[in-house]
């Protein structure tokens, strides 16, 4: 079920008011949370059944397994029994994960190489949606009670509630147990003004998706289907909309997530800061997919050494994290190589120490940036732009002949458009949204207006400009969401 769908218009409003009349049924705390639980997971499993129901089976396999792991591991007397069942966790759901998303290419590219033929040995499965998200989700909750940072959960509704929670189920925010399962062992209560900024969140979400990321895809898909007869400056211009493409799809499924969890008295964390305002490839990583980054950060950065290690082990570490990063994003050489241009740009400011030169808000307490915090932005942002060419394309060689085909001539050349009705009301949006979050970017989410705008009546004016600006320039096809395919 998608979130700009029209089932979903029907889904979320059902299942708040069965939720919350829960709540209100006058029975103990402790049956009325089990009834919650309950529901949420009954709706949590509908939520992702209705891509398609075997997809259900899976999701089960990794939530009982990890379940089941963290009670082993506590339950184990010496030390290495309980790694060993941590191990065995680990190597279970990250077996499910290889071979649905990574078995079939890592087959085709042996054969390649080796000059066979390999199509009888293929799998040619579906990807279930989401399964990178939620098997993470579930490997990091045996490692942390084997680490003791969590004790192991014995309520197994409470726990596959949490692994299946159906708002940030199939792309994120990655939730680690010791933020989200506690939420669902503790009663919760309906807050008003939690969920009013639940739904500001919200409609802010559906904005970047059907207005800006679904708008953008129109104009990218064009240019890259044609891209060796295109001009540089229509190839760039394109380049640049895929940028906000990618960002308004996956911030917004991000806004729409957290915005829905907040109707249910739940915090997600957040997994966008603004990193398109970053002053350099650190700070980016630091704001873009804060979840993902994290993750790897805690569970594979750290373990390997960091940076409090030597220098050459600093590099491997480094490339390590990337590389790790750019093959979750899917089997194809092109997410390795965009992990590796990352990893170039981030290695020097890593050995120099000057990867957390930039942990503050730029600007921070002025209305606008400096002249060289300005220059810092537009650098880097181009910097990340010609790492999404590399993350868009079908193969490493397109990669290449699109960047080369930049640096023509005609870069200077009037890009080719597809409309003025068409790029003119798509710009004004891309500025809107720009113009919203740098001024909300000392807030908790980046339309939280009722904390920089004073007036009431202003905010109402914003919310039906917003609604309006949808109903006449969003794409209501459905679209699904790009990091649904990850």
């Amino acid at each position: 079920m998608l979130f700009n769908s029209i089932e979903f218009a029907f889904f979320l409003p059902l299942v708040f008011l069965i939720y919350w009349a829960i709540g209100y049924v006058k029975i103990s705390d402790t049956l009325k949370l089990r009834l919650q639980n309950i529901f949420v997971l009954v709706a949590s499993y509908v939520f992702y059944g209705w891509w398609d129901w075997r997809f259900l089976i899976l999701i089960a396999v990794t939530s009982f397994c990890s379940w089941g792991s963290g009670l082993l591991i506590a339950k184990a007397n010496a030390k290495g029994k309980s790694k060993a069942w941590m191990i065995a966790n680990i190597v279970l759901n990250l077996g499910i994960l290889a071979t649905y998303k990574y078995y079939d290419f890592f087959v085709s590219e042996f054969g390649q190489l080796f000059g066979i033929n390999t199509d009888s040995l293929l799998l040619r499965i579906i990807l279930p949606v989401g399964i990178s998200f939620y098997t993470f989700q579930a490997l990091s909750y045996s490692i942390d009670v084997y680490r003791k940072q969590i004790e192991p959960s014995k309520d197994i509704i409470a726990f596959f509630a949490f692994i299946a929670f159906f708002p940030q189920l199939v792309a994120g925010p990655i939730e680690r147990a010791t933020n989200l399962l506690p939420q669902f062992l503790t009663n919760r209560q309906f807050c008003y003004a939690q969920s009013v900024d639940g739904m500001r969140q919200i409609l802010w979400g559906l904005f970047k998706k059907i207005v800006i990321a679904d708008n953008c895809a129109t104009y990218v898909d064009l240019v890259w289907s044609s891209y060796p007869t295109q001009s540089g400056s229509t190839l760039l211009l394109a380049a640049i909309m895929f940028s906000f493409q990618i960002y308004g799809d996956f911030s917004g499924y991000s806004d729409i997530a957290i915005g829905t969890a907040k109707l249910f008295g739940i915090k997600l964390m957040r997994n966008f800061n603004n990193p398109y305002f970053s002053r350099d490839i650190a700070e980016f990583w630091r704001r873009w997919h804060i979840s993902l980054t994290t993750w790897f950060r805690d569970y594979v950065y750290i373990p390997l050494g960091g940076s409090r290690v030597g220098k050459w082990k600093i590099v491997r570490n480094t490339f390590v994290i990337f590389l790790v990063s750019g093959i979750w994003h899917g089997a194809n050489w092109t997410f390795l190589g965009w992990g590796t241009y990352h990893a170039l740009l981030f290695l020097p400011l890593i050995l120099l120490g000057k990867n957390r030169k930039y942990t503050n808000q730029v600007a921070e307490g002025r209305i606008l940036p400096t002249w060289h915090e300005a220059a810092q932005i537009l650098v880097t942002f181009f910097i990340v732009v010609t790492g999404w060419i590399i993350f868009r394309a079908e193969t490493i060689t397109q990669a290449w002949e699109y960047i080369q085909g930049i640096f023509t001539r005609d870069l200077l050349s009037v890009p080719h458009i597809i409309s003025k009705p068409f790029i003119i009301p798509l710009a004004l949006a891309i500025l809107f949204m720009l113009v919203i979050e740098w001024f909300n970017r000392a807030e908790s989410h980046n339309f939280a207006i009722n904390k920089t705008i004073s007036q009431q009546w202003v905010r109402r004016i914003i919310y039906i400009a917003i609604a309006v600006y949808m109903i006449y320039f969003g794409k209501f096809d459905y679209n699904q969401f790009i990091y649904f395919q990850f």
